[in-house]
């Protein structure tokens, strides 16, 4: 009886820290770890908004969700579509229908 008492207390034990990594891993992927308040090392959203968006056929509509995306990331993947892996904050933002927030 005690040995399985001991064996539930270890397993949940197990478990609660694995949790626990896992949220700290999902933190530092998507950029929710510490805030930086440093006004230096923000990026000039509009014009990386600008560059990402210049071939979309709807700009204004672009730059709207890439900017702010932008301001909630701090940063926004290089080129005009794609490459969300440069930013896993940017890529991880989403609708109410689970879609792609961020062009």
């Amino acid at each position: 009886m005690a040995t399985s008492k001991v064996l539930l207390a270890s397993v949940f034990l197990s478990l609660l820290v694995l949790h626990q990594v896992h949220a700290v891993q999902t933190n530092q992927a998507t950029g929710n770890g510490i805030p930086q308040n440093d006004s230096s090392m923000k990026i000039d959203c509009g014009g990386s908004c600008a560059v990402r968006c210049q071939l979309s056929s709807r700009p204004n509509l672009c730059k709207r969700a890439c900017g702010t995306c932008c301001a909630r990331c701090n940063c926004v993947p290089p080129g005009t579509s794609g490459n969300y892996d440069a930013c896993p904050c940017y890529a991880s933002l989403t609708t109410k229908d689970n879609r792609r927030k961020c062009p």
